[in-house]
């Protein structure tokens, strides 16, 4: 049950948060994946993963580009275009805004449980 409802979340923010993984820089996919995870968010696995990057990529929020490795295969980078940044910071407001709004309906007059 709990796994359902983390998923659940989820997909309601994965955008939100790949996108706030490249504002330091590019990045492939993995690399995404792996701080995902390290932020607590547990395992995102490429099949939920790429998909969202190709979404990101087709409504222009990101780039990307292909890149030969000298060993391995080659990975695909992405970065975050102007437009994915203005997004992003218009997106992580509305999230803050919403964010708040279910802790004030969870513990009314601040009290936490």
């Amino acid at each position: 049950m709990a796994a359902d409802r983390r998923s659940s979340w989820l997909k309601g923010v994965l955008d939100l948060l790949v996108l706030s993984c490249l504002t330091d820089g590019e990045s492939y996919g993995y690399e995404i994946a792996k701080a995902l995870a390290g932020a607590g968010l547990g395992e995102i696995k490429g099949g939920t993963l790429y998909p969202v990057l190709n979404r990101l990529e087709e409504a222009g929020l990101v780039e990307a580009e292909f890149r030969a490795a000298e060993r391995g295969p080659g990975r695909r980078y992405y970065r975050l275009t102007e437009t994915g940044r203005t997004h992003l910071a218009a997106e992580s407001e509305a999230w803050t805004q919403f964010h708040r709004a279910v802790g004030t309906q969870l513990h009314p007059g601040g009290t936490t449980r």
